[in-house]
């Protein structure tokens, strides 16, 4: 497995038919990345299967999906509780009612806030090496049989750059992206001459909720929305993405101009 592909140039609007036929499992579909690239996924033809925890947001995007590319479906699961039964149960229910799986986004994060490790409650620091680690190697390895019988198929890991969060006060979310970039190369390295690929998108800073909650006060619109990088998911899992294969991808993404800021003139002062 390589290393990032830092500023390895613009991520190209995902063509409409890129993924018929296909059928993509997405987790984390409730959060702000997962949510952006279901919907791009549907624009591109792909059946979505939508893993998340929060049932009325999943039935709104269900809908919004719905209108805009084939039925998708609807998985709900808690990640932080579910078993290895679980996920086999989910494996086995996506074969038997949609009969295959062509791919796999794990966009799916748990991160409680910056804290010293000293003053970190141990069960937050054991929850988010659980969902962030050890939930995408269950589920991986539970879709793996699915994910070989396709001629070409993709599991897709979304990154954060552990230099950056491996520092202080990240806590289990900093740990957990080492020891993930480990099971990205390993998983990679096993699949090399399978049907399955393996790759990592590893974003810039997005505005999303969970980097609202390590930079309270930063600017709104400081940073894309996470949707900036839905069409660089569609790539990853679509055939073109072979081009990635073993990498950890870092598309390029234009930051958003600054909103111009009103005048103010002073008021005058008496005559």
């Amino acid at each position: 497995m390589t290393a990032p592909e830092t500023g390895a140039g613009p991520v190209a609007a995902a063509a409409a038919g890129t993924l018929a036929d296909r059928v993509v499992l997405v987790t984390g579909a409730n959060g702000a990345l997962g949510d952006a690239a279901s919907r791009a996924c549907a624009a591109a033809g792909a059946t979505v299967v939508l893993l998340g925890r929060r049932v009325p947001k999943l039935q709104r995007l269900h809908d919004a999906l719905a209108a805009i590319g084939p039925q998708p479906a609807i998985y709900p699961l808690d990640l932080l509780g579910a078993t290895p039964a679980d996920y086999a149960d989910l494996a086995m229910r996506i074969g038997d009612e949609l009969g295959r799986l062509d791919g796999l986004l794990h966009a799916a994060a748990e991160f409680q806030g910056l804290t010293p490790l000293q003053n970190t409650d141990p069960s937050e620091f054991v929850n988010a090496l659980h969902v962030n680690v050890g939930a995408p190697f269950l589920l991986t390895r539970a879709c793996l049989p699915l994910l070989r019988r396709a001629p070409d198929s993709a599991v897709v890991f979304v990154m954060d750059d552990p230099k950056r969060v491996g520092r202080a006060y990240w806590g289990g979310y900093g740990v957990s992206k080492f020891a993930l970039q480990g099971l990205v190369r390993m998983l990679a390295d096993e699949l090399e001459n399978s049907p399955v690929r393996v790759s990592a998108l590893q974003p810039g800073p997005m505005q999303t909720a969970l980097r609202a909650k390590a930079f309270m006060t930063e600017t709104p619109g400081t940073w894309p929305l996470a949707n900036a990088y839905a069409d660089a998911c569609v790539h990853l899992l679509s055939a073109a993405g072979g081009e990635h294969r073993g990498q950890v991808w870092s598309p390029q993404i234009a930051r958003p101009k600054p909103e111009p800021q009103a005048v103010v003139l002073p008021m005058a002062g008496p005559r």
